[in-house]
């Protein structure tokens, strides 16, 4: 292919114990999909249909990089999550069969220009500039599920400067990986190379330049991104 700009290419995610890697497509985050997270933003953790925002592909960022603090922020957050990489597309998916569709997990963060999401709120405004932003999607090495099975349960915890901040288990996802899948495909027709960030326990907060986030899933692996100190 000989592109008439300078583009920089397909996004992709390393594979654990493989030279080949995962090209990613499109990334869906699912909120709210923690009770205790839900609580702790101000909204009622009944069972309601699942919902779904955006990042752009090249918000991805490699494990173990230091990243610049975002612009136009006072108040970024960390949201670390499980993620599900689909191997497999296709549309009004069954949940008893969504997990046919998944080629693995890798454990990511969806970092949240806070202030920038809550003053979109207010106004009535579409979320993008508070979460689809620059750098806004650290993320591991994919592990397939033909290694680690489908994990359904185990801590999911995030540490910052070594101290944790968030703390959950998987098995307390309001909607679980079948059903949010299943959910998704009626919305749009999955691809191969879509990633669906599963959603964040509670204990999000404020990120400051120079901080150290580690971030862990049982069984998935660790992720761990530093913050550069603003000179």
């Amino acid at each position: 292919m000989d592109y008439v700009i300078d583009f920089p290419g397909v996004t992709t995610l390393p594979v654990a114990e493989s030279n080949k890697v995962f090209p990613v497509g499109r990334i869906y985050c699912v909120g709210r999909n923690y009770a205790e997270h839900a609580r702790e933003m101000g909204h009622d953790p009944d069972r309601e249909p699942p919902f779904f925002f955006m990042k752009p592909a090249d918000a991805i960022v490699a494990n173990g990089a230091t990243i610049p603090y975002p612009r136009e922020t006072k108040d970024l957050h960390h949201e670390i999550e499980m993620i599900v990489a689909i191997g497999q597309g296709g549309a009004d998916i069954p949940a008893g069969k969504a997990l046919d569709h998944v080629f693995g997990y890798g454990v990511g963060l969806d970092m949240t220009r806070r202030d920038l999401q809550t003053a979109a709120k207010k106004l009535g405004r579409p979320w993008e500039m508070g979460k689809a932003f620059d750098d806004s999607a650290p993320c591991t090495a994919l592990k397939p599920a033909s290694m680690i099975g489908h994990p359904a349960k185990g801590a999911i915890w995030l540490k910052v400067n070594g101290k944790i901040a968030q703390k959950g288990d998987l098995s307390e996802m309001i909607w679980n990986v079948p059903e949010t899948i299943s959910h998704l495909s009626t919305l749009i027709t999955l691809r191969p190379g879509d990633i669906i960030m599963s959603g964040t326990p509670a204990g999000v907060g404020p990120v400051k330049a120079g901080d150290k986030l580690e971030g862990h899933v049982d069984g998935v692996g660790d992720l761990t991104i530093t913050y550069a100190k603003q000179k």
